[in-house]
């Protein structure tokens, strides 16, 4: 199976680096298009200004913010998106929201700007603690070099059948994914991958 030979390989990745859940759903925004060490240098940069908190946030500056998290690209439009994400969860209490049943949650997440499929899972799994498999760009092109493609939705619902419903295996696994093809997949070391045996049927 995919997960336990990228165990095996990679070892426990211990996912999302995050001080509290509103952080997680601030960096599931930052992160798109862009590298994680960028998001990192945006965060800290938003701790230093005391504007990782709903409110804060919220009432911020859009310029500061901009100025903030000019390193993780297409910044403009993300300030945009993590003040009204802020302003969304100044009026509506986290644990309140993060109680609502899961499907529920995810249509509520998806009902945010900027926040598409992926982003939703991300703040769905890592910040709410619910079961949602994050399918990424590393997921699918993973996927489809053993012989498996389709849709988000497709790939998504293929893993949550084939693996136990648990939040944290979905992380780890997910974790490992990305870091995997990060080594292996983004530096064209195909003649070293450990999957490269395996087939829709070895999945």
């Amino acid at each position: 199976m995919v997960y336990d030979r990228l165990l095996d390989e990679l070892g426990p990745q211990y996912w999302w680096p995050a001080d509290t859940a509103f952080e997680v759903i601030v960096g599931a925004i930052l992160t798109q298009q862009t590298k994680w060490i960028n998001v990192e240098k945006a965060i800290c940069g938003l701790k230093e200004h005391c504007l990782l908190e709903e409110q804060a946030l919220a009432d911020a500056d859009i310029g500061l913010l901009e100025d903030l998290i000019r390193c993780c690209g297409f910044y403009r439009q993300k300030a945009s998106r993590i003040k009204g994400i802020a302003s969304f969860f100044a009026e509506n209490p986290m644990e309140d929201v993060f109680s609502l049943p899961l499907d529920e949650l995810r249509r509520k997440m998806l009902s945010l700007k900027g926040v598409g499929n992926e982003t939703a899972d991300s703040i769905v799994l890592y910040a709410a603690g619910k079961p949602k498999f994050v399918i990424d760009a590393y997921t699918t092109r993973m996927m489809k070099c053993i012989g498996i493609e389709g849709s988000y939705i497709q790939l998504q619902q293929r893993f949550e059948a084939e693996i136990p419903e648990d939040v944290e295996i979905y992380k780890e696994y997910h974790a490992l994914i990305v870091e995997y093809s990060k080594a292996f997949c983004g530096r064209n070391r195909c003649n070293e991958c450990i999957l490269k045996d395996l087939n829709e049927n070895g999945y």
